[in-house]
């Protein structure tokens, strides 16, 4: 990975060494060096560039390196794509070849330089894009297409001619898409279609197939950007560049692997900023997906976990199928704001309603029981027998009358009610092309969304295929699973953005006045000792036992009487990690001679374990609490990160924690805990005081102030366990452990 990128910087020291040869320029923002309100307290940019890609995706002047029109070569076909897409977009074209006069009779070009005009795009049908890039800075040329393989994907040979590419790219000062990239960008978009549409992006382009295909059900594209190795433009140029489209509803993504952590969420910071959804397939996953993912793409893939938090904390909908990729964003793309969240589920089947009610409780979908009056009104044209309490089972939808629309006109008048689901298992005319056309009559006229599951298999029925898909206004699916996934993305979606604030705004610029004393106690290279990290925390308004660090047993003695029995002991030194497993904690000492006995038990056993200490610390007794843990590891992606769960011996089989990555605000941290198994045990069980939870937030924000602060020279911190006393008691870190990068 690359530490800079165009229209955005980054301090990464994985760039000095680049740096040093004289290959990239200094950074910049917005065309200008930054200053600190560009930057975060650790460097970090701030603020993105919005890449202007207009010329891009509707140039007025294209030229094709290397065009052809040998018939059975693959740049003949290549070339003549390339015409027909130039005549749709109207641009004019201008093939460059150096021993042909023309090209599908168009006058060709030897050279770059030779070029009629100057050209917005250039599409490099050549084995080696690399001698061209000067050229076309040369010539002024502002976009260029790399279409070459054998590069990052094949490995480090292939890096390193990638890193070449990419350095010349940067000081040329053109934007370059690729290499390993295709023709999507240039691909024929259907231009009858109206409403609001779904811009796609693609480090593989077979993958963005299903959603391209979106269009033969009426369903708008406006781009499609392949993005390959990103050697230049990445995923994050796009889509902070799709957000501010006023014709783009909805954002899809295929990423196999990040180019940068920090561009990535300024890009979709900007999008939940503007409300524009954005909906990814991230593969990688499991170890051997991001293995996969890795020699496809030459990307470096971050810890999944990481990647996870980091979508869900910008509003990113992470979705596993390509299908639902293509359902959610179809939906997302097209649907107004939420009136409210209860969704209504109508059916002519009792099992279906409830088998499709289970589904989307489980899912977390809210669905209201309907008011005794709205269950009478409905009675007025459904037998009283049946259930309409939601679902609402119909025993049949009306075919001879009037009376099915107003039944689904009553529902969709529920104030509780903002989205109504209507699962239709299977065709059974003429109710079911009634039902259909009901559903569309109403759903042009409400401004809530309606929602039809059509579980035929076979798919070519009219009530599908003509009034269902023939209607902008009500969303179809083919799998309750899908019709779930989308719905519960879109009533996020709107609830995420209707509360937004960008952490970005309110991140810290400069340092805080803990910084220059914490800076002190860093040892590079080193792990700290238990005492040297509890001095870490104490420099940042973390409380601590108290304790006494002693070097005898008669000063033990004397530092428990000052600490307050009972006591525990602990022996500390810069190589201990788990000193439970060693024998070296003693708890619930109560007596002087208790504690000159485990002083010499400790440093009996440190010796023979040969451990080096630097003392034994004489520590306060803090029973009573919820065991958690707190944390700071570094995503190779991302950087710094904040971890926070159960904590104690346990906490490596539980497993239980959340992750955020800094900057983030009170209400993520507080967002973190209910992502918890066992956050209930922080509200109090089997009649145990709630815990202070107030108190675990604000540890968890000064932890994520010295994530950002520390994190060139601080590599791992755990506070663990952090014990979180009962409500307005606080809470204390009983031990913890450091490493200095």
């Amino acid at each position: 990975m690359l530490g800079s990128t165009h229209g955005t910087f980054t301090t990464d020291p994985r760039r000095a060494r680049v740096v040093a040869c004289g290959e990239l320029p200094p950074p910049t923002v917005h065309g200008r060096t930054p200053t600190a309100e560009d930057l975060d307290v650790s460097g970090r940019p701030l603020h993105s560039d919005v890449p202007d890609l207009d010329r891009f995706f509707r140039p007025e002047s294209l030229a094709v390196i290397g065009a052809s029109d040998t018939e059975g070569r693959p740049g003949a076909g290549i070339t003549r794509r390339l015409i027909a897409w130039a005549e749709r977009v109207g641009a004019r074209l201008h093939p460059v070849h150096p021993t042909r006069r023309e090209v599908f009779g168009i006058p060709c070009s030897p050279s770059v330089a030779d070029l009629p005009e100057q050209v917005d795009l250039a599409v490099l049908l050549v084995a080696d894009p690399l001698p061209l890039i000067e050229q076309l800075a040369e010539a002024k040329v502002r976009f260029a297409v790399a279409f070459a393989s054998g590069f990052a994907e094949t490995g480090e040979r292939g890096a390193a001619a990638q890193a070449r590419l990419a350095a010349a790219v940067r000081r040329s000062g053109l934007r370059l898409l690729g290499p390993n990239t295709n023709l999507n960008a240039f691909e024929e978009f259907r231009d009858d279609l109206e409403g609001p549409a779904i811009a796609l992006i693609t480090q593989s382009g077979h993958q963005g197939r299903p959603v391209f295909t979106l269009q033969e059900l009426g369903i708008r594209l406006s781009h499609w950007a392949p993005t390959g190795n990103e050697a230049d433009l990445e995923t994050s140029d796009f889509i902070s560049y799709f957000a501010e489209r006023p014709e783009v509803g909805a954002i899809a993504c295929y990423v196999e692997g990040l180019k940068d952590g920090r561009a990535f969420l300024l890009a979709a910071d900007r999008a939940a900023r503007r409300g524009v959804p954005v909906v990814a397939v991230k593969v990688g996953r499991t170890e051997t997906g991001a293995r996969m993912a890795a020699s496809h793409t030459g990307k470096l893939t971050g810890a999944d976990a990481v990647v996870d938090a980091a979508m869900r904390q910008f509003g990113v909908i992470r979705v596993d199928g390509l299908d639902e990729l293509q359902d959610t964003s179809a939906l997302l793309a097209r649907a107004r704001r939420p009136s409210a969240e209860g969704v209504a589920v109508y059916s002519i089947s009792g099992g279906t309603g409830a088998h499709f009610s289970d589904l989307a409780a489980e899912a977390g979908l809210m669905l209201p029981t309907l008011s005794e009056g709205k269950q009478a009104e409905l009675h007025q044209w459904i037998p009283e027998y049946l259930g309409v309490a939601n679902p609402i089972d119909n025993g049949g939808h009306p075919v001879g009358d009037w009376r099915g629309r107003k039944i689904i006109d009553a529902i969709l008048d529920d104030p509780q009610v903002g989205v109504l689901i209507c699962p239709i298992t299977g065709p059974f005319p003429p109710m079911s092309d009634k039902l259909a056309q009901d559903l569309v009559d109403a759903a042009e006229e409400t401004d809530k969304l309606v929602c039809v599951v059509w579980g035929s298999p076979v798919g070519t029925e009219d009530a599908y295929r003509r009034t269902l898909l023939g209607s902008s206004r009500v969303a179809t699916f083919r799998t309750f699973a899908n019709c779930i996934t989308a719905v519960r993305a879109h009533l996020d979606h709107h609830r995420f953005t209707s509360g937004y604030r960008s952490p970005f705004d309110e991140a810290p610029r400069g340092p805080s006045p803990s910084f220059r004393k914490a800076r002190a106690l860093m040892r590079p290279g080193q792990q700290l000792s238990e005492h040297a990290a509890k001095q870490l925390l104490r420099a940042y308004g973390i409380r601590v036992p108290r304790e006494q660090l002693v070097t005898s047993a008669a000063a033990a003695v004397r530092a428990a009487g000052l600490v307050g029995y009972p006591v525990v002991m602990k022996a500390s030194g810069p190589q201990l990690a788990h000193k439970t497993e060693l024998g070296l904690v003693k708890t619930g000492l109560t007596s002087a001679s208790q504690v000159r006995d485990a002083y010499r038990e400790l440093t009996d056993i440190a010796r023979y374990e040969d451990v080096p200490l630097d003392g034994v610390l004489v520590c306060q007794m803090v029973e009573r609490g919820v065991e958690m843990v707190v944390g700071v590891t570094h995503d190779a992606l991302f950087g710094p990160t904040v971890t926070v769960g159960l904590g104690g011996v346990l906490v490596e089989v539980l497993r239980d924690t959340a992750v955020r990555v800094p900057p983030f605000g009170e209400d993520q941290a507080k967002a973190m805990l209910c992502e918890l198994r066992g956050r209930a045990l922080l509200d109090g069980v089997r009649g145990a005081a709630p815990a202070d939870v107030d108190a675990l937030v604000e540890v968890v924000l000064r932890v994520q102030r010295m994530a950002l602060e520390l994190g060139g020279d601080l590599a791992e911190l755990d506070i663990n366990p952090l014990m979180v006393l009962p409500r307005g008691q606080g809470a204390v870190a009983l031990d913890a452990f450091a490493v200095c990068r």
